[in-house]
C-alpha cells in the first residue's frame, strides 16, 4: 500500500464528515479526548467521530474500501460520516440478499405470493458449501414455507435459500422489480437456469439508499418492512463484524447483513435509538490485499479477519457515539427484549 495513501486515509482524507470538509488537527484532537466509545452530544460529533475511527481502522486493515456512513441528525436529516467510493460499483456477495429479499416481499406485497406457501428443496437445488443448515439437512426431498427460507437467507446466510426464493422470483424478475425501485446498479447475475443468479453487484450509495427506503416505508408495506427488519436485527443474524463489540441488548438494536466471497468482505445494516428511531446507516465494502499473510487471509471469513476487526471496531464507535441519540422520523421500530429458553 502506498504510504501517502496510508498516511492520508489515518488523517481523515479519505472519508467525508460532517459538511464534507477535510478534518484538521482540531477536530482530530476534540475526537480523541471525547474518546470513541463514549456517547457524541449531536449528530455532527458522532460523524466526525466516526469518520475518524474509520480512517483509522481501514488503513490498519488494509485493502481497498468502498463505503457510506450516515448519521440521522435530530430532524431526521442525514449528515454523511462517511463517503468513500461510495458510487463504485463493487461485488455486493450476501449483502445482496437484502435485495433479493425485497424482491420476494414486494410480490406478496402484490399478493402474488405468501409467507406460507411451499417450496419444494430438492436434493439438486442443496448447495453443500458449509454455509446454512439446508446442506446438513440430510433428508430430501422435502418443502419448507417461503417464510422459512427467507429466515434462513437473511439470517444463516444460507446460499440454498437463494435458489428457494428464485424458485418463485427468475433473475430476470428480481432486476426487474431493483430497477423499478430506483436501483440499477443492485442487481442479480443471471445464469442458464432462470431461476438460478449470482447475487451480483451494487454500490455502497444504493446500498445505502434501499436500507433508507427500507427504514422510511417506501420500500416496502409496513408488515413487509417489520419482518425484514426483524430478522435482520435478531440474534441468530451476522455477530461477526459489526455487531460483535456489543451486548444482546445492543445487538438488537442493529438490523445488519455481511457478504464475503473471495477477497471481499462486506457488510451494510441500520442502528437505531433506543427509541427505535433508525439513527445511522452503514454500507462498507472491501476488497483486495488486506494486512498480515494474504494465505492466512484469504481462506478467513471471520472475526479474526482484518476487514472485519476493522468492522468490529467502527461498529463499537458508531453504536456508542448514536446510542443517546434520537430523530424526528416519522417511523419507529421498536425491539422486544431478548427472551432466553431452556427449550421445554
Amino acid at each position: 500500500m502506498d504510504t501517502n495513501v496510508n498516511r492520508r486515509r489515518v488523517l481523515g482524507l479519505g472519508t467525508v464528515a460532517a459538511a464534507g470538509a477535510v478534518l484538521g488537527t482540531t477536530q482530530i484532537a476534540h475526537a480523541a479526548e471525547s474518546g470513541p466509545d463514549t456517547a457524541a452530544a449531536d449528530a455532527s460529533a458522532a460523524a466526525r467521530r466516526i469518520s475518524q475511527v474509520y480512517a483509522r481502522e481501514t488503513a490498519k486493515a488494509g485493502g481497498t474500501w468502498s463505503s457510506y456512513v450516515s448519521v440521522a441528525d435530530t430532524a431526521g436529516n442525514l449528515i454523511p460520516a462517511v463517503s468513500e467510493r461510495a458510487d463504485e460499483v463493487v461485488e455486493a456477495y450476501s449483502v445482496n440478499k437484502i435485495a433479493v429479499a425485497t424482491a420476494v416481499l414486494d410480490k406478496i406485497d402484490r399478493g402474488l405470493l405468501t409467507l406460507d406457501q411451499r417450496v419444494d428443496v430438492t436434493a439438486d437445488i442443496v448447495i453443500k458449501d458449509t454455509d446454512g443448515i439446508f446442506g446438513l439437512d440430510g433428508a430430501y426431498p422435502s418443502s419448507i414455507t417461503l417464510g422459512h427460507a427467507m429466515a434462513a437467507l437473511l439470517t444463516l446466510s444460507d446460499n440454498t435459500a437463494v435458489r428457494l426464493c428464485g424458485l418463485v422470483v427468475p433473475a430476470a424478475e428480481v432486476n426487474e422489480i431493483l430497477r423499478g425501485k430506483g436501483f440499477v446498479h443492485t442487481q442479480v447475475v443471471p445464469v442458464a437456469n432462470p431461476n438460478r443468479f449470482f447475487l451480483g453487484k451494487t454500490t455502497p450509495a444504493e446500498t445505502h439508499t434501499l436500507l433508507r427506503k427500507l427504514v422510511g416505508g417506501t420500500l416496502l408495506s409496513a408488515k413487509s418492512t417489520e419482518y425484514l427488519l426483524n430478522i435482520l436485527r435478531s440474534l441468530s443474524a451476522f455477530t461477526d463484524g459489526v455487531r460483535l463489540g456489543l451486548n444482546s441488548a445492543e445487538r438488537l438494536r442493529v438490523a445488519t447483513k455481511a457478504g464475503w466471497f473471495n477477497d471481499g468482505r462486506n457488510e451494510a445494516g441500520v442502528m437505531f435509538s433506543a427509541d427505535g428511531k433508525p439513527i445511522l446507516t452503514y454500507s462498507l465494502f472491501a476488497s483486495g490485499r488486506f494486512a498480515g499473510d494474504p494465505a492466512v487471509n484469504k481462506d478467513d471469513y471471520a472475526a479474526t479477519h482484518p476487514a472485519l476487526r476493522a468492522r468490529t471496531k467502527l461498529g463499537k464507535t458508531m453504536f456508542r457515539s448514536v446510542e443517546k441519540l434520537t430523530a424526528a422520523t416519522a417511523r419507529t421500530y421498536a425491539t422486544a427484549p431478548y427472551r432466553a429458553s431452556n427449550g421445554g
